[in-house]
């Protein structure tokens, strides 16, 4: 599979961006997940930001996998619209569910649907985020500091108390983390505070629910060709995006699927706590 090593100048004026707005396409499939063995036969997700970028990747991998998904998703209508499809393609369920995660009444109201769509949830996905670059924390004003906490941590947090009382010994919670939480960055700053929260937040509630045998996990993303990152940063930025990692080029989303198949998965059985860094190479520790 070929993976593209520069990008075209682009920029998207909205959070968190379009998929179907960006040059190349994101690669969100691959016949590599074709069949997956029914690794999440009949199980049921709940996806935060499933409708694009990594969350796309996941849904449709889930999907090959067995398992049906609700997807919940701000107001990308189009895109989520074509994951449906995609997932209802390979044969499994898909409920979207629109609206705003920094609302707690709303994840009460996506997890009641979901159950009222399928009876049960085993797996939850906190992977909705925003990101806003500033150049000095100065720059950095009120609204922009309360929904990026909003949308990063309280929505994990509220989607995950929404759906805690139903899982059961053997289900998974994963969060999407980022490198960041662990190297920080220089003009993401607030961002990368979140993304530390984050990686608290799965370390602690792990401990809290290990004797209930629900595993608490995360994957923590480097440069990964999503819509957020044409809708973060200025072109000339985005023409370079991820070549100064390692292997000299941006992941792909496809490529972080297989992560969270696993963590979800009964593979993953006596893993948790633990966070799974696709970065294209970087060492980090933590």
């Amino acid at each position: 599979m070929f993976f593209p090593t520069s990008f075209p100048k682009q920029h998207q004026n909205c959070q968190p961006g379009l998929e179907n707005e960006m040059a190349p396409s994101p690669i969100y499939d691959s016949p590599l997940y074709n069949k997956q063995n029914d690794r999440l036969k009949d199980k049921v997700a709940i996806i935060s930001g499933g409708d694009s970028g990594i969350g796309r990747a996941v849904s449709i991998a889930f999907a090959k996998s067995g398992c049906d998904i609700s997807i919940i998703y701000y107001n990308e209508d189009e895109d989520a619209i074509l994951t449906k499809k995609k997932i209802e393609d390979e044969g499994r369920k898909c409920l979207l569910i629109k609206g705003d995660i920094k609302e707690s009444t709303f994840c009460k109201e996506a997890v009641e649907s979901t159950l009222k769509e399928y009876k049960k949830i085993n797996i939850l996905i906190n992977n909705s985020a925003v990101q806003y670059t500033q150049q000095n924390l100065t720059d950095i004003n009120d609204e922009q500091f309360d929904k990026t906490f909003k949308t990063n941590v309280y929505g994990s947090f509220y989607l995950t108390k929404a759906v805690l009382p139903h899982l059961q010994c053997g289900d998974s919670i994963i969060n999407t983390t980022s490198v960041v939480a662990y190297h920080g960055h220089e003009t993401l700053l607030d961002y990368s505070m979140t993304k530390g929260a984050l990686t608290t937040f799965t370390r602690s509630l792990s401990m809290q629910l290990a004797t209930k045998g629900i595993r608490v996990n995360a994957v923590a993303p480097g440069p990964i060709w999503t819509p957020l990152i044409p809708s973060s940063f200025d072109e000339q930025k985005v023409s370079k995006f991820g070549s100064n990692t390692p292997m000299k080029r941006a992941g792909q989303p496809v490529e972080c699927s297989g992560a969270y198949i696993f963590l979800a998965s009964d593979e993953s059985s006596f893993i948790t706590g633990q966070t799974i860094h696709i970065n294209g190479g970087e060492i980090v520790n933590g």
